[in-house]
């Protein structure tokens, strides 16, 4: 399987740190230190869905893709706000599709790097040759607002990629759920999200590091020859504390958590946008793309651009 191409869907409202340090009563510099985010999106009146099809139909224009070629939409989400039918249905029927598979997949905000690794089942299998897999969130909806906790890192947001079968192109997956602890990052029907910050920053750190490193030992590959590894941009002390831990210079983790937020599972696709459009991915890269949270859900992948 390759990736093709990436799009990528942001509201227009933007929430600066200002805004934010005057409602909680503490400094710009505070948020910044304790989250590197600079400032976040909220979709005031769109809804999540609507969000997921900017991104497809943005994808769709760009690569000039015939809708009927599309044999699967596969959507990663912790914020659709109903049971059925799924966000992938409301693309399908809102692009005319007559006919593909649509799934809905919930894993926290690993889901996105999930619905890759089912995406390449299915074009290994033949069963289909062209999938578009969406991370979409409004996590602002579910965001409690007077807790600061949450309030100056979630933001809302939504990414689209579009894989086919790849000519010999390495692909490896190391996807685990981990049962300890899985409480620390929660959110119950019609709730607001809860989070132990500590508890959450010592779990990515260690389990990503482990992950990744049993992902090299499976793909027979070094890190050296890795051209950028993608995290899931939860925050940035917690990424730079992983590429400490794997002993590699920042600038090879890929981070735009600064001016975009934390958007769970639509973080990673939004970032491989902008790093097509930036021409950081090359014929013949390779590069680790790493989720993690609620489940515990951690996962990598390996993929050959």
């Amino acid at each position: 399987m390759r990736i093709v191409a990436s799009s990528s869907y942001l509201p227009q409202s933007r929430i600066t740190n200002r805004e934010l340090a005057k409602k909680f009563n503490v400094e710009e510099e505070y948020i910044e230190k304790r989250t590197g985010i600079k400032q976040r999106y909220y979709a005031k009146e769109e809804k999540v869905e609507e969000m997921a099809l900017k991104a497809v139909t943005k994808l769709v224009h760009k690569m000039q893709l015939k809708t009927e070629e599309i044999g699967a939409i596969i959507v990663a989400t912790t914020s659709t706000n109903k049971l059925m039918p799924g966000i992938s249905n409301y693309i399908q029927k809102e692009l005319h599709i007559t006919k593909c598979i649509c799934l809905d997949i919930l894993a926290g905000c690993s889901g996105y790097i999930n619905a890759l690794d089912i995406a390449q089942m299915y074009i290994d299998t033949q069963k289909i040759k062209k999938v578009i897999v969406v991370g979409v969130e409004k996590l602002s909806e579910y965001t409690n607002s007077e807790d600061i906790g949450t309030a100056i890192i979630l933001a809302d947001g939504a990414g689209a990629t579009l894989l086919e079968e790849g000519e010999n192109n390495k692909y490896i997956s190391n996807i685990e759920a981990i049962e300890d602890r899985n409480d620390i990052l929660k959110c119950n029907t019609n709730g607001k999200i809860e989070m132990d910050g500590l508890a959450i920053y010592k779990y990515a750190v260690t389990e990503t590091v482990k992950n990744i490193n049993e992902l090299l030992q499976k793909s027979n590959e070094k890190l050296e020859n890795i051209k950028y590894i993608v995290p899931h941009q939860s925050n940035l002390k917690i990424i730079k504390a992983i590429a400490s831990k794997l002993k590699i210079e920042e600038n090879k983790m890929y981070t735009n958590i600064q001016n975009i937020g934390n958007t769970f599972c639509a973080s990673i696709p939004i970032a491989l946008e902008e790093m097509e459009e930036k021409g950081m991915l090359q014929k013949g890269n390779k590069i680790i793309l790493i989720g993690y949270g609620a489940g515990l859900n951690t996962g990598s992948i390996l993929i050959e651009i």
